[in-house]
């Protein structure tokens, strides 16, 4: 096999010459103007509107640059490599004697990065420019055939290459080499752009570099791609934690409510992980359904909500996050603490009735009052430390053996606690 690779928004994630044209026109007064008309002359060419000489011309001729600006360009771009390229350079090296880049970009700026990744120098073709005597681009190299109309197809005709020719790309011109008999298949590549007129004529449509190893039964980084990994989250998980995961490369499906049990037996289906809280009930029933479910994560203290004998007899991990909210739980249980002893909301209420009440009878401090805490769990815990700072007397009480933090006392039996104490947590 024989892959033919693009370099703008696929062996980086992008168009160089748009790049440059963001180094070199930053501080011209009509710059952002100019980098506009760059940007859509770039989108036209990509998705075959206008022709690739037509569309490199007519960026040289908007932009301004020089051969200093093209060493800043390549040391930009080295830190802009597509992630799942940067994953697979064991298989780029590995590979290399059947790896082409083949791109209507400029090698000056090519060979520089793909070389660093194992790619033959000779096994890259792409344009050239011309320099004036002080360095300045004037000009691109017109005998080049990539400097023509079909000119990939032109170069990866004249390869003479033999066999099964793959060609991954972003835009038109990549389709180009396949639909004129140079290619065996046409890859739309989408982990940097997503241009709907060339992934309609894509043999495939592949997220990344990992999809294309996978499908074509070749070494890669991961065991799996990871955008094959179905993740379902319930609930209005929050929005972190959907970026996180779909970063990551994992596919990511999120709904706002909970699913009753007839609509999750439905939607669990392909799900590999699966993320709820509290009200979502994950029954026997559901599981029956999950045809590839790995993990089911409750982004919530308790796992009560799922039928845990069910998912350890069809091997689904359930895990918890028995941290996440400790502290919000213990800051609003001293809050109420100092509000109720505080009479707070009844003066409150009697204010908004028009009546002000100076009176601090039977109003008191939090400190020095003995609280007693039932349940000296991850929040109990957490509460005896900032109730003891605030000057409290802890006592606590668990049906666990649990260690005391501080200089809280453990009561033997609950009786006990609540004859000591002033104020009962729960």
């Amino acid at each position: 096999m024989n892959i033919i690779i693009d370099f703008d928004s696929t062996f980086i994630q992008v168009e160089a010459l748009d790049e440059l044209a963001k180094l070199t026109l930053a501080n011209k007064s009509n710059g952002a103007e100019l980098l506009t008309q760059i940007n859509n002359i770039t989108h036209q060419a990509m998705n075959g509107e206008l022709s690739i000489s037509s569309s490199l011309r007519k960026r040289l001729a908007l932009l301004s640059a020089t051969q200093d600006d093209l060493h800043m360009l390549i040391e930009s771009l080295k830190s802009r490599v597509t992630q799942s390229f940067n994953n697979n350079q064991q298989f780029l090296r590995d590979y290399s004697a059947q790896i082409y880049i083949v791109s209507n970009g400029f090698a000056e700026i090519i060979l520089p990065i793909v070389t660093s990744y194992g790619i033959k120098p000779e096994h890259v073709f792409a344009n050239r420019f011309i320099f004036d005597a002080e360095q300045k681009i004037i000009g691109i190299d017109e005998s080049n055939p990539l400097a023509q109309e079909l000119g990939k197809v032109l170069c990866v005709k004249q390869l003479g290459l033999s066999g099964e020719v793959c060609v991954i790309g972003d835009g038109y011109t990549d389709y180009e080499i396949k639909q004129h008999g140079a290619a065996t298949k046409f890859y739309a590549f989408t982990e940097n752009v997503t241009r709907s007129k060339v992934v309609a004529l894509a043999d495939y449509v592949i997220p990344n570099l990992d999809e294309f190893l996978y499908i074509n039964k070749l070494p890669m980084a991961v065991s799996y791609p990871k955008h094959r990994i179905k993740i379902l989250l319930l609930e209005n998980v929050h929005e972190v934690a959907v970026n996180l995961l779909r970063a990551q490369g994992y596919s990511v499906e999120s709904i706002s409510g909970a699913l009753n049990e007839q609509e999750l037996c439905s939607k669990i289906k392909g799900v590999s992980v699966l993320g709820i809280r509290s009200k979502t009930q994950v029954t026997a029933k559901v599981l029956e359904h999950a045809d590839k479910l790995m993990a089911i994560g409750a982004f919530c203290i308790g796992t009560n909500q799922i039928d845990l004998a069910a998912s350890s007899k069809k091997g689904v991990c359930v895990f918890n996050a028995p941290y996440s909210n400790t502290r919000s739980v213990v800051e609003l249980a001293i809050g109420e603490m100092i509000m109720l002893l505080r009479k707070a909301v009844t003066k409150n209420n009697k204010l908004h009735a028009g009546v002000w009440d100076k009176s601090a009878d039977n109003c008191f401090e939090v400190r020095g009052k003995k609280l007693g805490i039932i349940g000296y769990g991850n929040i109990g815990s957490q509460l005896s430390v900032l109730a003891e700072n605030l000057g409290m007397q802890v006592y606590y009480y668990d049906v666990a053996e649990k260690l005391a933090l501080g200089n809280a006392k453990k009561c033997t039996t609950l009786d006990e606690l609540l004859t000591i104490a002033d104020i009962i947590t729960i």
